[in-house]
């Protein structure tokens, strides 16, 4: 059967659609997510799509219980959409199939959140919570304030967690029944970083994960919203004893190259890891980082520290300076370094070059020196993640300070330079293919943390400086110069 969603997405209020974080699921994902679902023996499946739009999944999944492939005589489901100006298409998506022997759907408008977050707390004037089987979804995309009434409702039902994606997930998760399952296509950004580290132990506790799908082109999948998060669709069995988890990845939503491989559960989730990252392989076999045993330094064994930069403009605009004068010092930005190295003073940049040095900015400065800086954004579609280069204090002929503006990551020896050969050393590593593939399976938007690049095993500071020595005495260096020499310096 033919759907709406790309007619509906693009006739739909943009507005409105990011007020409520919609992006509407393309047949082909829809119809490959309910394929995801493992057939199982329920006589009765009990389906929840929460933000059903259109129908597009709830749609994909009763096409495949009509085939017989569920084993199910009868099939329930509750289609939630708060969006009441989708409604018509999606009763004209779910008529098609009340016609079919065994069937109850409901259409529920109200606020799924609210909803769920009253079952699972126990409301006495609520209704019972249902028991799930199956749960498929396309959950919307959007913050959640911290002081508003959905993160009281989550705080409720025992859910801390940032983003209505994230919510409604742990939401869903929690209704299903033991064993059930749920496929949800969602960004790939809950697999690492602080703020969804709630969220994954949450996931984690309650689930295990039997599938993730990951796709290769970060703006292919949901072409028809402008979609800029790299997404991945992923299936969890709740209660199920973790086992090893496969991973299928596809250029884009045709998936005529989709390949499908499973890995041990303990190449993805470390049971080391405080942080519990979810990183995502897209090889079979060990990463070449991961085969190196040399590669197991932290920053903290290498006595190196990373930070953001300090300076937030918007905050000290009165102390800006569009280029250099006497009571001010270099205010370096990530537009001010390229390949070659450091570009500064920058005209035309529409940033600005300098900072005034005094009272009021002094906490912000660093000594001049030899500093390794990551800028903190990538491109959508840029070849690398981790862009690393060198700041060169001779490029700054005798200013006692640098600012390192808010969109760089820092490495630095506690606030102070380091040493020349091993900034080159580190910078010449944080630039080899190897450690962006790596940093690809953990990292999956375009945002570079210091947290990230504190989680990465580095090679020992002897290595690095090495490393960096080499470095130095090149006249120019080119990529694949560079993963030899690390290949070769580090065994």
């Amino acid at each position: 059967m033919k759907r709406s969603s790309p007619a509906i997405s693009k006739s739909t209020d943009p507005i409105k659609k990011s007020e409520l974080g919609q992006f509407f699921t393309p047949e082909s994902i829809s119809r490959f997510m309910a394929e995801m679902f493992e057939a199982d023996v329920h006589d009765h499946c009990r389906v929840l799509d929460a933000g059903a739009g259109t129908g597009s999944l709830s749609a994909a999944f009763l096409e495949r219980w009509a085939s017989g492939d569920f084993n199910a005589q009868r099939v329930e489901l509750d289609a939630f959409e708060i969006d009441d100006a989708l409604h018509p298409q999606l009763v004209r998506t779910l008529d098609r199939y009340r016609q079919l022997p065994g069937t109850v759907l409901r259409i529920r408008g109200d606020d799924f959140i609210h909803t769920a977050a009253d079952w699972i707390s126990g409301d006495l004037f609520g209704e019972i919570a249902p028991a799930y089987t199956h749960a498929i979804l396309n959950p919307p995309y959007k913050k959640i304030r911290s002081d508003s009434a959905h993160r009281a409702a989550l705080r409720r039902a025992g859910i801390e967690t940032v983003n209505l994606y994230s919510a409604f997930v742990a939401l869903s998760l929690t209704l299903l029944d033991r064993r059930g399952q749920l496929v949800a296509i969602i960004p790939r950004s809950f697999c690492n970083g602080p703020y969804y580290r709630p969220f994954r132990k949450y996931l984690l506790h309650r689930a295990a994960i039997r599938q993730i799908h990951l796709f290769g082109s970060r703006n292919k999948a949901f072409k028809q919203d402008d979609v800029l998060q790299e997404n991945v669709i992923i299936r969890l069995e709740r209660d199920g004893r973790q086992g090893p988890i496969v991973i299928s990845t596809s250029t884009d939503d045709g998936f005529k190259d989709l390949t499908v491989r499973e890995h041990p559960c303990d190449r993805i989730i470390s049971p080391d890891d405080p942080e519990i990252f979810i990183r995502i392989p897209t090889v079979s076999g060990m990463g070449a980082l991961e085969s190196r045993p040399s590669f197991r330094y932290s920053l903290a064994d290498l006595r190196i520290k990373v930070s953001t930069g300090p300076v937030v403009d918007f905050r000290v605009k009165k102390h800006l300076r569009d280029m250099p004068e006497a009571d001010a010092v270099p205010l370096l930005y990530p537009g001010h370094f390229n390949r070659g190295g450091v570009e500064w003073p920058k005209t035309g940049m529409k940033k600005p070059n300098a900072i005034k040095r005094g009272a009021e900015t002094e906490k912000w400065l660093y000594p001049n020196g030899f500093y390794c800086v990551v800028r903190r954004f990538s491109s959508k579609e840029e070849k690398r993640r981790v862009v690393a280069n060198v700041v060169d204090p001779a490029k700054f002929a005798n200013a006692p300070a640098l600012g390192f503006e808010n969109h760089l990551n820092v490495f630095h020896d506690n606030k102070r330079g380091l040493p020349k050969t091993l900034a080159f050393g580190i910078a010449a590593f944080l630039n080899t293919t190897m450690l962006d593939e790596h940093f690809r399976t953990f990292n999956g938007h375009t945002q570079v943390n210091a947290t990230d690049l504190r989680r990465i095993q580095y090679p020992s500071r002897d290595a690095l400086t090495t490393l960096g020595e080499w470095a130095l005495e090149q006249t120019a260096l080119d990529q694949e110069m560079i993963d030899n020499k690390v290949k070769a310096i580090v065994v």
